[in-house]
């Protein structure tokens, strides 16, 4: 794709988030014919946008997650500055097409991460993170139908909304997150539980993913920037008025309602 090319397709994805529509698919001169063109669509949201860019997250690491939007392998999408709001926080649904939320381990760098031609392990990736926050992603799309793959890896593979908590304070660096619980209630009801384990089989191992596969295009990870990991819990319906409470148990909760 051509440089205009890229930018009409992300400029136009914006509009539609601006002005609350659902469209079919990309016009066919702005389409994304491969993972390249998508990801390059992605990475011209901060200036269409005018949010800086302030991390990543990742799509379908979860069975659930990959049946929910009809992939079958995970997606990296990028988080804007201005999208990501603070525990508590009171989200509109008025636009929103799935009307999921999602329980996620989310993790900030301490330092860069630079492409390498030799994949990082998980255990190196673990070594170079500063925090670990609790999140739920409000997750969105303005295709109708979930419209393929590419597509929805230009706009960023679903991402919309997070809301994320303070930084862990206990010590979590030693602790198994594939085992750790992870429950979701609605309303006050349990809803959903899960565990560390749904995600790629280890959130570490996402996190490594996210790193490696970021990295194969030559894009560093700079320090600061947040990357959540993918549901550890089956989406939760969310309607208006709805409360919901996710509960990392002693690493400890973050809550978000709607309107």
């Amino acid at each position: 794709m051509t440089p205009e090319e890229i930018n009409k397709a992300a400029l136009l994805i914006w509009e539609k988030w601006d002005t609350d529509e659902l469209m079919d698919e990309l016009p066919e001169d702005c389409r994304p014919q491969t993972d390249q063109d998508a990801h390059a669509i992605q990475s011209a949201f901060p200036s269409v946008s005018g949010l800086p860019h302030a991390g990543w997250k990742i799509a379908a690491t979860s069975q659930a997650g990959q049946k929910h939007i009809q992939v079958n392998g995970p997606l990296a999408g990028r988080l804007l500055r201005g999208r990501i709001l603070e525990d508590g926080a009171v989200c509109s649904l008025t636009a929103n097409s799935m009307g999921v939320i999602e329980a996620e381990f989310a993790f900030r760098f301490g330092e860069l991460v630079p492409p390498r031609d030799r994949a990082y392990t998980a255990e190196e990736v673990f070594s170079r993170v500063s925090e670990l926050c609790l999140t739920i992603e409000i997750p969105d799309t303005r295709f109708n139908g979930l419209n393929g793959k590419l597509q929805l890896l230009a706009e960023c593979a679903c991402s919309w909304w997070l809301v994320k908590s303070a930084p862990v304070q206990v010590n979590w660096r030693d602790l198994d997150l594939k085992s750790h619980k992870v429950n979701v209630s609605r309303n006050g009801e349990n809803v959903a539980e899960g565990v560390g384990a749904n995600v790629l089989g280890d959130p570490r191992e996402a996190l490594s993913w996210l790193v490696n596969d970021v990295g194969s295009r030559g894009v560093s990870i700079g320090a600061g920037e947040l990357v959540t990991t993918g549901t550890c819990v089956v989406p939760v319906p969310v309607s208006s008025g709805d409360e919901i409470l996710a509960d990392f148990g002693m690493l400890g909760r973050v809550q978000a309602s709607f309107n």
